[in-house]
């Protein structure tokens, strides 16, 4: 059995960890609030330019709609910068290695565009062909940050570096749930055609041309769905973060009343020594 010191040294320990969760509980439903509040802003915005092009994808004709043979892919992984936030990074590396076994992918074939530190640290231990220009700008991540990894992908993809792009990221449902989801960028899909129950209008009066459309449209959409991503995984990362310093919180309580009993348990068994010494050494006395 433990000494009075050493549970008492291990119930300090306790209880200021269990202050530390609570306070990060605290700030990650803060910052859960503003994240929560882009995505909603955003969703509306990102999903009837995806149907507008959706739309339109049969009746204009651009690069980025074409299909072509697969030789070299490029993920983007969206994961976070720290960690204390249960299996949000660890369900996106097991996403992205059940979809490249799946599809039998060579290594050499493969290329990473990581965002966000343990990405970018995850993928940098492996020989993947790593692109280190965007893995530090999760911070404060903007449109203008969106458009830049959209010229470059998109250079990439022009210039036949790499024939498909997929976005891996963490779809935010609510607090507790979160969904790891993997999209496909490049070549654009025209999604709503696989939903037989959609509804398409394709009654357009184009003004201007189609083609002055297109090349609006197409750039503006996709780097809304690099954002969105980005906003989708930053409200999944603060959820799951919150929900696990809240577990964790709990786990301590449960811990502490342990220790407590133990203490009384520890202290009792010291007293009882006491005593039983010194009724002990009384009747030593009195032979």
């Amino acid at each position: 059995m433990p000494n009075i010191k050493e549970v008492k040294n291990r119930i300090g320990s306790v209880k200021s960890t269990q202050q530390l969760t609570k306070a990060m509980k605290m700030v990650a439903a803060a910052k859960l609030k503003r994240a929560q509040d882009k995505v909603t802003e955003l969703r509306p915005y990102s999903n009837k330019l995806n149907e507008i092009l959706s739309n339109l994808s049969d009746s204009i004709s651009n690069v980025l709609f074409e299909q072509r043979d697969v030789k070299s892919k490029l993920f983007i992984v969206v994961a976070s910068d720290k960690g204390l936030c249960g299996s949000f990074n660890s369900n996106i590396f097991k996403l992205f290695n059940s979809v490249s076994e799946n599809n039998n992918d060579h290594l050499d074939s493969i290329n990473i565009l990581p965002i966000g530190k343990k990405a970018y640290d995850f993928f940098k231990k492996k020989d993947y062909n790593v692109i280190d220009q965007f893995w530090n700008t999760l911070n404060g991540f903007s449109y203008a940050d969106a458009s830049n990894i959209f010229d470059y992908v998109q250079d990439e993809y022009l210039n036949n570096n790499i024939d498909q792009v997929h976005i891996i990221y963490n779809e935010f449902k609510n607090v507790a749930v979160q969904n790891s989801v993997v999209e496909q960028f490049l070549p654009v899909e025209n999604n709503l055609e696989k939903d037989s129950k959609e509804i398409i209008n394709k009654n357009y009066l184009f003004e201007p041309s189609k083609s002055d459309i297109a090349d609006s449209l197409i750039p503006q959409t996709l780097k809304t769905q690099i954002l969105k991503s980005v906003f989708e995984s930053n409200a999944s990362e603060q959820g799951s973060r919150m929900t696990a310093m809240s577990q964790a919180t709990d786990n301590a309580g449960e811990l502490l009343k342990e220790l407590k009993l133990t203490y009384n348990r520890t202290r009792q068994a010291a007293i009882t020594k006491e005593i039983l010494e010194i009724v002990g050494g009384a009747e030593a006395l009195n032979q």
